[in-house]
């Protein structure tokens, strides 16, 4: 798909993706204030985009930006997108900022109109063997803070998630997996993080500080309807690297197996039963949703 041919939701209305603007003057543009969520759909249906929207907006409010749209006014938006550019399975962005900063000196008579834009581009799921012989994966050298006032939330001040990936692929790894500043396992760059250790499914609890991902907490609903063993905890670095799986959750990644942490071998080396079943699970949770 060319800019020339797809089509985005900007503001209010659905346009070739070549004629869309944003003010030089907008928030995002001038200091990275802004909010975005990346959705997955399949047959034309966006899987939890409800908690998606849900998930936007409480960030909105928790970092005080000034963003009047409600959920209602968002999920229209992002299925004319695939609609306009006809893509039943795609991986979609929705972008949202307060709209343009006031310049200093300058009166203010009403609160600016927010920016919202949505796209959406071809599903291309990562390739199959990795699914079948999982991520090799390595620790980042940058650390994650729980006084940071943007930890937890997906804003668009994502250069250290940018800068983590290019040092995984230097390491030849996948994704860099990041630690808090207490040595305790936050997250991946781009993905929330399990180990099953003792035939228990271990997450790091949200006020880590992590993303409250949506696939995450898939997995841990569909983990308490299998009857699977699960808990929210602090794991250290002895905790992840003695766990018999582990892998990696999120709404394009899915549930990707981890094989190898830098030199060390996950388990067997193989994904795991859990994390298989937890597999199997998801992609009937997606037939059952977006069937």
């Amino acid at each position: 798909m060319s800019l020339a041919t797809e089509m985005v939701f900007l503001n209010g209305r659905v346009v070739p993706a070549a004629e869309a603007r944003v003010s030089v003057f907008d928030a995002g543009f001038s200091h990275a204030a802004g909010l975005f969520e990346t959705m997955r759909s399949y047959r034309g249906r966006v899987l939890r985009l409800e908690r998606h929207l849900d998930r936007l907006l409480d960030s909105a409010r928790a970092l005080q930006m000034q963003i009047p749209v409600a959920a209602r006014d968002l999920e229209p938006a992002v299925y004319q997108v695939l609609e306009a550019n006809e893509l039943p399975d795609a991986r979609l962005r929705l972008t949202v900022t307060p709209g343009n900063v006031p310049r200093p000196g300058e009166p203010v008579a009403e609160p600016p109109a927010p920016t919202v834009l949505v796209s959406a581009g071809p599903a291309r799921p990562h390739p199959p063997e990795l699914y079948r012989h999982g991520m090799r994966v390595c620790l980042c050298p940058f650390r994650q803070n729980r006084h940071d006032a943007l930890a937890g939330h997906k804003t668009l001040a994502y250069l250290p998630r940018l800068l983590a990936m290019r040092h995984a692929a230097e390491q030849k790894c996948h994704e860099a997996l990041w630690f808090n500043t207490e040595n305790r396992l936050a997250e991946a760059s781009v993905a929330n993080v399990f180990a099953v250790r003792e035939g228990v499914l271990r997450t790091p609890p949200t006020d880590t500080p992590i993303l409250p991902g949506v696939t995450r907490q898939i997995v841990l609903e569909l983990a308490a309807a299998a009857g699977l063993a699960a808990a929210e905890e602090a794991i250290d670095i002895h905790g992840l690297l003695s766990a018999e799986e582990v892998f990696l959750t999120g709404s394009v990644l899915e549930i990707m197996p981890v094989t190898a942490i830098e030199r060390h071998q996950v388990g067997a080396g193989v994904p795991g039963p859990v994390t298989r079943r937890l597999r199997e699970l998801y992609a009937e949770l997606i037939r059952r949703e977006c069937g």
